[in-house]
């Protein structure tokens, strides 16, 4: 018994001793684990990012101290894991997470990771901080996420994650399915939730609503339907609720009221309906910012809005609103910017706007409906920045004192019914850069109206009734870019100044009664878009000067009284679409260097005294859609060169001296009798016309006797070219030659080299690698599902587009490979002014690639997902860029032989130019239909943008 007593004792001594060893060895080997979790984790990433990580080293035992991004707590357990902004690359599943289940901090934000979340994150039990944000990750958020009981952050922004937000975040209770938990836990220390800039959808879970320590709620840019949750009036300590730009419905419902402690409000972009709730002045404490712009809201706007005195910022703007403006707007006595533009509010502007008089920057009450009077109390905002009021019914004179203290910098107020005259106080308004105040009926004496503005950018004036001369002060605004002053009353001679002005590009004077000569000075201003001064009283001859201007897209001088000929150096205007020289005395012949404007879409050379004939060269006018030679002295045929032009749809050549056949052209053949009636001798099936003399029996000899020759020397000739071909390709591949013609390497021999019609001799394979710099990505604009596109400005000082074709696996090389072909077979032969104009293209083993016409403003995705640049393409420009859309579809598919099937017209394949002309591009899934087959292959382009007949496909067997 004593024995047995001295043995329990004599173990538990043991015990007690070998304790603290046998912890210290299971921390040992716990760190252990830690640290080669990491090490395999570092392997599985790419080469650069092994090197960034090179403190983790595998003989390194001291890695709490020497690892990057590494924390350890007393006992050695890393608890924080920080490696933000490194660029590493990646993905989460080789991280084995359910080792590290110290981690407090969890920090991969701003790298490369992609994959899935690995649902072993709800093995980080103590974990309180989490932020992947701005990778790449994918797939759904793990519901394993709802046992992080800890988590006082999670932000996932700027990923690709999708699918719904899971309900495991916000759910009350725990609940066990046989042995094994399910993730059901509550998140009640959570603060901040960040998803925004994802692809979540469905509706945002009610559970949301239990989170009643979340601070900030960031759910905007994702893909989410539904209402808003009315369980989120239970969040009384949310300061930040942002759902900009997700596809929410539904009415705000008055629990938004509840959330008393709310600093921001973000609703803005959605869909949804229905009145601003009364309860939103119950936010009065602390609300800063409303968004609530961009929805179909209707109704008035409550008078409680008046009770928001924090509010920074009022944004309502783009919206069904109706009523008046709430005096009560006033009371907001710290409000920097007031936005309630294009609703349909009516009535007058409330005198109480006038009471934000030291704070107030930006308001634009512009697109609605209000009349009356700009109230006199505007002259007390003496901080306003920003004024925008056009597109109303106002009326009545300007304030005096609108920039009395020199702060304002936009004013905008045209198309209304304001009367009088400019303001004193714009006149010495030195800090304007954007004024348009076109479309009124103001008046005065233009001379002195304006003065000299350092940072003016943009002036339109247009469509009142100004008088008087043009002030050569305009030529000091030194960053001015438009002027814009048509349809008013203004005399005397353009100022020889404005060739002073080198940031102009445009310049638009048409519709006054201007005198006097066109300026050779106008030549200087080489930015120069749009040169506009038709339907004045200028006289003498277009000043050759003209021809300096090579990036003028639009030179209107209509209805002047400009006389001697049309200058031979207008052809250097190579960028020229619109050229209207008519309703003027302008004599001589038409100068064959209008054949150098490829680009030339408009050419109007009507009601002049042009004599002798057409110049054969303009049949190089590809692009040409609008012809107007009428009511001139032209003589002789038509020339054949004109059957070239594909893109023609109008076209008027009465009341000259032309004779000869009518081109075999739609546009001809279709225009009323009036196009081309009142000449010496045209010919042809028209209506109207006479035959043209059929061919007698002599001649019929004399052809059959053309036939046999010709039949005789076409093996001969055949057999010659066949010789040539042969010689030359040998001679090809022996010098190894690529697209510029100079030495490859072996590698880059064995591809085919490709030129297409309009290939111009500046843009060579040698100046497009030295533009984009080998297509480094510095150059890059934009990315298709074929290949990159960079943008190159050659040493002639062009720009251009260059679609270089994806390298790719031996698998995919030929669909690659096949959309490079069916772009360049669609876009060799084709020629309008709403396609994308191809200008050659070339394919070595290094390179392949195509080259554009370069489209300055960008696809239309681009520019509707840019609030301020889809706020500039307002309706009348959406509608320009449908038709023009159409104009171009019905071209591919009815004028087009054979006609062409784009299948992908997308917003990423619409392209707009400076103008907002729309140009369809990306013809690699292009098909050419051939009327007699029914053969298709597969389907091709985006879902969702496919063309309604490829999706029932017909496979012949014939």
């Amino acid at each position: 018994m004593a024995t047995s007593f001295m043995s329990s004792k004599s173990l538990l001594f043991v015990i007690i001793f070998l304790e603290p060893f046998n912890a210290l060895a299971s921390a040992t080997s716990r760190n252990e684990t830690e640290s080669y979790t990491l090490l395999r984790w570092k392997a599985s990433l790419d080469n650069k990012s092994q090197s960034l990580l090179s403190s983790w080293a595998v003989d390194s035992s001291q890695y709490c101290s020497r690892w990057v991004g590494i924390a350890c707590d007393e006992g050695g357990s890393i608890f924080n894991l920080s490696l933000p902004h490194l660029g590493l690359k990646g993905n989460l599943q080789s991280l084995n997470l359910s080792s590290l289940t110290s981690l407090l901090w969890l920090d991969l934000r701003n790298n490369s990771f992609y994959g899935s979340l690995p649902s072993q994150i709800g093995d980080l039990a103590k974990l309180t901080f989490l932020d992947l944000s701005h990778n790449s990750l994918s797939g759904n958020i793990p519901s394993e996420i709802g046992l992080l009981k800890s988590l006082g952050v999670i932000s996932l922004a700027r990923n690709h994650f999708g699918g719904s937000i899971p309900q495991e975040i916000g759910r009350l209770s725990n609940r066990l399915a046989g042995s094994i938990p399910q993730a059901v836990g509550n998140l009640s220390k959570l603060t901040n939730l960040v998803l925004s800039f994802n692809n979540f959808s469905g509706n945002i879970p009610y559970e949301v609503g239990n989170l009643t320590s979340l601070s900030q709620l960031y759910l905007h840019e994702n893909d989410l339907t539904g209402p808003i949750p009315i369980s989120l009036g239970n969040l009384q300590n949310l300061s930040r609720l942002i759902l900009l730009n997700t596809r929410l419905n539904g009415s705000i419902t008055e629990e938004v009221g509840m959330m008393r402690s709310l600093n921001m409000l973000d609703f803005a972009r959605n869909r949804l309906t229905g009145p601003i709730p009364v309860a939103i002045g119950n936010l009065s404490s602390n609300l800063e910012w409303l968004y609530l712009y961009g929805n179909d809201l209707s109704g008035s706007i409550p008078s409680e809005i008046g009770l928001l005195q924090s509010l920074f910022t009022l944004q309502l703007q783009v919206n069904e609103l109706t009523g008046v403006i709430p005096t009560s707007i006033g009371n907001l006595t710290n409000l920097v910017s007031l936005f309630l533009q294009k609703n349909r509010i009516s009535g007058s502007i409330p005198a109480s706007i006038g009471n934000l008089l030291s704070t107030l920057r930006a308001l634009s009450l512009s697109g609605n409906k209000l009349s009356g009077p700009v109230p006199p109390t505007f002259n007390n905002l003496t901080h306003l920045v920003r004024l925008q009021l056009y597109d109303n019914h106002l009326q009545g004179q300007l304030p005096e004192d609108l920039c009395v203290s020199g702060s304002l910098s936009r004013f905008t107020a045209f198309n209304n019914n304001l009367l009088g005259q400019i303001p004193l106080s714009l006149r010495n308004c030195t800090s304007l850069t954007r004024v348009r105040l076109q479309g009124n009926q103001l008046t005065g004496n233009i001379t002195e109206a304006f003065g000299i503005y350092p940072d003016l950018d943009y002036i339109e004036l247009s469509d009142n009734n100004f008088f008087g001369e043009l002030s050569p002060r305009w030529a000091q605004c030194r960053n001015l870019t438009s002027l814009k002053i048509s349809n008013n009353n203004i005399s005397g001679e353009i100022p020889v100044e404005l060739g002073q002005a080198p940031q102009l590009q445009e310049i638009d004077l048409s519709g006054n009664r201007l005198s006097g000569e066109i300026p050779e000075e106008l030549g200087s201003l080489t930015s120069l878009l749009h040169l506009l001064l038709n339907e004045n009283k200028l006289s003498g001859k277009i000043p050759m000067e003209i021809g300096m201007l090579s990036n003028l897209r639009h030179l209107n001088l209509a209805s002047n009284n400009l006389s001697g000929p049309i200058p031979e150096q207008i052809g250097g205007c190579f960028k020229l679409l619109k050229l209207n020289l008519s309703k003027n005395r302008i004599g001589e012949s038409i100068p064959s260097t209008l054949s150098n404007i490829n680009a030339l879409e408009h050419l109007d050379l009507s009601h002049n005294l042009l004599v002798g004939e057409i110049p054969r060269p303009l049949g190089n006018l590809q692009s040409l859609e609008l012809l107007n030679l009428s009511h001139n002295k032209l003589s002789g045929s038509i020339p054949s060169s004109i059957d070239d032009w594909r893109s023609l749809t109008l076209v008027d050549i009465s009341d000259n001296l032309l004779e000869g056949p009518l081109p075999d052209r739609k546009a001809f053949q279709d225009a009323p009798f009036d196009a081309y009636k009142n000449n010496k001798g045209l010919c042809g099936n028209a209506a109207g016309l006479i035959p043209c003399v059929q061919i007698t029996s002599n001649d019929s000899k004399q052809r059959s006797s053309n036939t046999l020759v010709i039949l005789i020397a076409l093996p001969i000739l055949g057999t010659l070219v066949l010789l040539f071909i042969i010689v030359g390709s040998f001679c090809l591949l022996r010098r190894r030659k690529s697209c510029n013609g100079k030495a490859v390497s072996r590698e880059e021999q064995l591809e085919a080299i490709f030129t297409v019609q309009g290939y111009d001799s500046d843009i060579m394979y040698q100046g497009i690698i030295e533009a984009t710099e080998d297509f480094n990505p510095s150059y890059l604009i934009g990315s298709g599902g074929y290949g990159d596109v960079y943008k190159a400005v050659l040493p002639t000082g062009r720009v251009v587009a260059v679609k270089k074709l994806h390298r790719s696996e031996d698998d995919n090389k030929s669909i690659n490979l096949k959309a490079f072909h069916s772009e360049i077979q669609a876009l060799s032969n084709i020629r309008h002014r709403n396609i994308v104009k191809l200008h050659g293209c070339c394919s070595t083993a290094r390179h392949s690639f195509l080259v554009y016409e370069f489209v300055e403003k960008g696809n239309l995705r681009m520019i509707l997902s840019d609030e301020e640049k889809a706020l500039v393409l307002d309706w009348e420009k959406r509608i320009h860029v449908v038709k023009g859309l159409a104009n171009a579809l019905s071209y591919m598919h009815h004028e087009c032989t054979p006609p062409i099937v784009h299948r992908d017209i997308s917003s990423n394949n619409v392209l707009l130019d400076s103008d907002f002309e729309a140009h369809v591009s990306d013809f690699g899934t292009a098909r050419l239909l051939k009327p007699d087959s029914s053969n298709w292959t597969s389907i091709a382009g985006t879902f969702g943008y496919i063309a309604p007949g490829m999706l029932f496909i017909s496979v012949s067997t014939s």
